[in-house]
């Protein structure tokens, strides 16, 4: 528990370092407002690609996976319906660590956009 703990910690503290090296790279320094840019697209990239897995995992996409393959295979590689995975049981890591750090990510941006207003 203690080592996931550090783990989590670790990768946050390595995602904001690399948010304020971005900064530093495309604004060539460090302000407020290059801070919430940046780290809105870090989270908009995390939660959106949580969401994405969610939805795959749920079998939204199985039934078009499923058709796509069956469609297009030919000759002796066709296989039957039943044979065919799903596209949720091919996508098998959880959403869930995706949504944590963009959700930390987004809190972080949160309070630098109060700070930046205020």
């Amino acid at each position: 528990m203690q080592n996931q703990f550090v783990k989590k910690f670790l990768i946050l503290v390595l995602l904001q370092f690399s948010i304020i090296m971005l900064s530093i790279i495309f604004q060539h320094n460090i302000t407020l407002l290059s801070y919430i840019n940046i780290s809105f697209y870090f989270s908009a990239a995390f939660l959106l690609s949580s969401l994405l897995v969610y939805t795959i995992q749920t079998g939204f996409f199985d039934i078009l996976s499923k058709s796509f393959n069956h469609a297009f295979t030919k000759g002796e590689d066709k296989r039957d319906w039943d044979e065919i995975p799903g596209l949720s049981e091919l996508v098998t890591f959880s959403q869930k660590p995706l949504l944590f750090y963009g959700t930390f990510i987004g809190i972080f941006m949160l309070i630098a956009l109060f700070a930046y207003y205020h």
